[in-house]
């Protein structure tokens, strides 16, 4: 099972070469995986009619009791026969639907073997959240495959309608799934449907969130708006999508767990009621549209609804009808659609009222449309009259609710023949005052899949019994009662026959009566459900630029404040009514006096910010906060974190730094008195309800720490920095996760800087055009002409000499030279001793980082770039890549500290232990320093230009207007 479905999903990865290569031929090569899967389907025939099933599961949330399960019994048989099958025939029907030089046609063709890839895997799951995924795969294919003419503006709508709709429902029913396996205690679907949890609360909003996913899917009314505006797809995917695969989805889910909750109060009204309301509601507009798609496609809902309603019901006989229908449905629908298809290839057209004379034109055609639509409007012997036969008489055994369903079941099929008559007209028929259409030869190519699907019906009429084992191995899931149906072409003179002369003499009434019902049906039309949608969606829109207008006012302390109270409103809702502190141990200040005092200084610290005017001395108050926060680390016997505080409080400082040099000094907004009475108090009332709920969460603990059994763990392997073998053995892949959105973050946060290019940050200097800092030789970076120097000044930094003399600090220059290697030779001692002494990969990457800091505060950019001459992304880049590797090969154990360990020696250093949660640590170190670089350089390197332009401007400003060329001399 699991080949199969993998090889739809490799075969259409090589879709693209293969079409580029084959043209539309490549589809008879697409069709083989769906081909295999239908054979591998009927050689399991015999186990799956006698009741038995083949299946195949992987964990893969064990915590979650959540696998990878795939089951084929006798109702996924059914569906994989059917979904495979018309799958392989309609990508044999594309090889002369398409021509070579289609647009999009290699994506087209991945796109519809994926689906049918994902469509198998679907009737196959045996696991919710399995079945989940794959529900959402046919929904992504599906608007990828209708949105396949994205240059028409009518594809993209009905594209994005369809995936609006469905993926509404899929998420409803995502949540329905989430509850009802936890109600069960297992997401296995066939563990539920056989013992299905007790009826409650839970379990009812469950199933109605479930109904909600399977009715989208299905085009049940309301949701129903979609699928006849699907038909802007191209006709293989409305024969395969829309008549025999996707909508079926939705039917599918119903009758897969009706044996265990059509019980279940809610289930029967809304699967009874919405599957009448969408069989009279489809087939009624279909009479009144000229266009054979929608035709089909109105038809098709109506369909949908007559099957919703069967496989809901939730006893066996209807259970057995519905899975006859099921295959009925199909093998009609799709050669109709196919057919359709044809005739607009031949033709050029869709319309009923241009299209006269193809039957003539066109006679096999003809004899397979006929043969389909035969079936679909119930006419013996065809396999359509014995389904709705037992449809019938299902129905009228069953009890009051049943019985009233009957009635508009009976009314449904009425409609359904004067479509299908309309129909088979509208296409073949020569009418009166309409010349005969021109059409060309079809090939035998091209009419065989449908020919194949139509015969079929014919064959099954009379051989339904051939199916009888199948079927019933699943309606037996039901209670069986004392005389159950058993199926075949002709039960004899009944009422079920009754029924089915009166819906065709019903239908032929209302074909007759043509021209008045689609006045009438025109005159009492009320607003469709698309124009509904398009309505709802303008009105969204509206409100939410309306919302935004209001809410989105530009002024950050207006947001900070919005956010602070509604955090503030939840906690203190949560803190008043569950009253989480009774019970729990009294606060403790603080473990030693110490930390009380610097936690008083810093409080003094971030107080004062509230007094001040100037940004920079904001900056450096917000910046001691951070500095008595890692203080507290310190005393509480913390280095590790006091350690990356104290980094990452200078690595910020100095880039706030670097940014106020473009600001100005003081704060220009100016805040009235009232608005900081009330920014204050909302301020402090926000730090005070985060710090008791910190105490809360501490002192309500009731599960032992887990600390203890990190530490322990840690001992186990000889180390003794918790804190670091915690990040990058024990939850690697977090910090590998963090470490990717650091550097998509720093990625981010300089493109908005560069915006257009990158500018100076990468060592560009104007002086010499396309070369770069550290490409420039020493007289190059000094102006000084080789040869010339003289006796120069002893030169402290390598592009000293670039500053301006005026923004030079020689004590500064001085140490930043002595001090820039030993800082380096931290940041690697730091990398290197992690494992038993604070420190680390980040840690260390930030010193590095504060060491090439130095640099450029001293020498400016040209000096950055001659101490880092390689681009930053490398870093990052490498680092990344690096962190991911060894994630990954520590999947081998599930860990990656056992993933390679070396023991040794090396002169000078002595004994060493490397491992690779050091190559883990070393890839963040460089991912660290990759991060701090691109950023001093954006920051510092693009706003240094701007200052250095800024300058010239006023010194030219100052110099006055250049004398004109020519002119006199004094």
């Amino acid at each position: 099972m699991t080949a199969l479905v993998v090889c739809h999903f490799v075969l259409a990865a090589f879709a693209r070469p293969l079409v580029r290569r084959l043209g539309s031929r490549a589809f008879a090569l697409l069709a083989l995986p769906p081909a295999a899967a239908t054979v591998w389907a009927a050689t399991q025939w015999n186990t799956a009619a006698s009741g038995g099933s083949v299946t195949w599961s992987w964990q893969w949330m064990p915590a979650y009791d959540v696998s990878v399960a795939l089951r084929l019994d006798a109702l996924g048989e059914l569906m994989v026969l059917l979904a495979a099958g018309i799958g392989a025939l309609v990508l044999l029907y594309c090889v002369p639907y398409f021509s070579d030089d289609t647009p999009q046609l290699p994506a087209f063709a991945g796109n519809l073997l994926a689906f049918a890839g994902a469509m198998l895997a679907l009737v196959l799951a045996d696991d919710l959240i399995t079945l989940y995924v794959f529900w959402e795969l046919t929904t992504v294919f599906s608007f990828l495959l209708i949105g396949h003419s994205s240059e028409h503006k009518h594809s993209r709508r009905s594209a994005l309608q369809a995936l609006t709709v469905t993926t509404l429902g899929g998420l409803a029913m995502l949540v329905g799934f989430l509850i009802l396996g936890r109600a069960a205690g297992t997401y296995r679907i066939s563990a539920i449907v056989a013992d299905p949890p007790g009826t409650s609360v839970s379990v009812s909003v469950a199933v109605v969130l479930i109904l909600c996913g399977a009715l989208s899917k299905s085009a049940i009314w309301p949701f129903s708006l979609w699928l006849p505006n699907a038909m802007a797809a191209p006709t293989p995917v409305s024969a395969y999508l829309h008549a025999a695969a996707m909508v079926k989805a939705g039917v599918y889910l119903v009758a897969r767990l009706a044996p265990g909750f059509a019980d279940v109060p809610v289930w029967r009204p809304v699967v009874m009621v919405l599957g009448c309301a969408t069989m009279l509601l489809g087939g009624w507009r279909a009479l009144r549209l000229n266009d054979l798609k929608l035709v089909l496609a109105y038809g098709t809902v109506s369909q949908l609804g007559f099957l919703t309603l069967l496989a809901g019901v939730g006893n066996r006989d209807t259970a057995l009808a519905a899975t006859v229908m099921v295959l009925s449905h199909a093998l009609f629908k799709a050669p109709l659609f196919l057919v359709t298809g044809i005739v607009d290839h031949a033709a050029g057209t869709r319309d009923l009222r241009r299209l006269s004379g193809v039957g003539r034109a066109l006679p096999q055609v003809c004899a397979v449309a006929v043969l389909a639509a035969a079936s679909m409007a119930a006419l013996p012997p065809m396999l359509g009259f014995a389904a709705k036969e037992a449809a019938f008489d299902a129905l009228l055994h069953g009890d009051t609710a049943d019985r009233w369903a009957l009635g508009v079941t009976v009314a449904g099929s009425a409609l359904t023949f004067a479509y299908t008559t309309r129909f088979v007209w509208g296409m073949f028929a020569r009418k009166p005052g309409t010349g005969d259409t021109p059409v060309h030869r079809v090939g035998p190519a091209f009419l065989a899949p449908p020919a194949l699907l139509a015969v079929c019906g014919l064959v099954l009429g009379p051989g339904i019994g051939w199916t009888y084992r199948l079927l019933s191995a699943y309606a037996d899931t039901f209670s069986v009662p004392v005389h159950p149906y058993h199926l075949a072409l002709w039960h004899g003179f009944g009422p079920a026959v009754l029924f089915s002369a009166v819906a065709i003499a019903g239908g032929v009434a209302l074909f007759a009566a043509r021209t008045t019902v689609i006045r009438l049906s025109r005159r009492i039309a009320w607003p469709t459900a698309d124009r509904v949608f398009g309505r709802l969606v303008f009105g969204l829109e509206r409100i939410s630029l309306d919302v935004t207008g209001f809410v989105q006012r530009g002024s950050l302390s207006v947001y900070l404040a919005t956010t602070l109270l509604v955090m503030l409103a939840g906690q203190l809702a949560v803190l008043a009514a569950d009253r989480p502190w009774q019970g729990a141990a009294p606060p403790r200040l603080w473990d030693v006096p110490l930390q009380g005092a610097v936690a008083a200084l810093t409080c003094a610290a971030a107080l004062l910010c509230l007094t001040v005017s100037r940004r920079m001395k904001a900056v450096v108050l917000a910046g001691l906060t951070g500095y008595g926060t890692a203080l507290l680390f310190v005393v509480q016997g913390g280095p590790d974190l006091a350690l990356t505080q104290f980094c990452v409080e200078t690595v910020s400082m100095i880039v706030f730094v670097l940014v106020l040099r473009r600001m100005p000094v003081h704060f220009q907004e100016t805040v009235s008195t009232w608005r900081r009475a009330v920014r204050i108090p909302v301020a402090l009332a926000a730090a005070a309800t985060l710090g008791v709920v910190v105490w809360v969460a501490a002192a309500a603990r009731t599960a032992a720490p887990a600390g203890a059994a990190m530490v322990e763990e840690t001992a186990h392997h000889g180390l003794k920095d918790v804190v670091a073998t915690i990040l990058v053995d024990l939850r690697a892949w977090d910090t590998m996760g963090e470490s990717a959105v650091l550097a998509a973050a720093a990625i981010g946060v300089t493109s908005l800087i560069y915006l257009h290019r990158r500018a100076d940050g990468s060592g560009q200097r104007e002086e010499a055009p396309g070369r770069t800092a550290w490409s420039l030789t020493a007289s190059e970076l000094t102006g000084v002409p080789q040869g010339d120097e003289g006796a120069p000044e002893r030169g402290w930094l390598a592009a000293g000499s670039t500053l301006a003399p005026e923004h030079r600090s020689i004590v500064f220059e001085v140490v930043a030279r002595l001090l820039f290697h030993p800082v380096l030779v931290l940041s690697v001692y730091l990398l290197f001793c992690a494992e038993n002494m604070p420190g680390g990969g980040f840690v260390a990457g930030l010193v590095a980082g504060v060491a090439l800091i130095i640099r450029y505060l001293a020498g400016g950019r040209f000096e950055l770039a001659e101490a880092a001459p390689l681009q930053p992304g490398l870093f990052t880049g490498f680092g990344l890549f690096l962190s991911t590797g060894v994630a990954l090969l520590g999947l081998a154990d599930g860990t990656v500290l056992h993933a390679w360990t070396y023991h040794g020696t090396l002169p000078v250093f002595g004994a060493i232990h490397l491992g690779t949660p050091v190559l883990f640590d070393f890839g963040v170190y460089l991912l660290v320093l990759g991060v701090v670089l691109d950023i001093v350089r954006a920051l510092g390197a693009k706003i240094d230009r701007q200052i250095e332009r800024a300058a010239a401007e006023r010194a030219a400003a100052a110099a006055g207007p250049a004398p004109e060329p020519g002119g006199a001399t004094g």
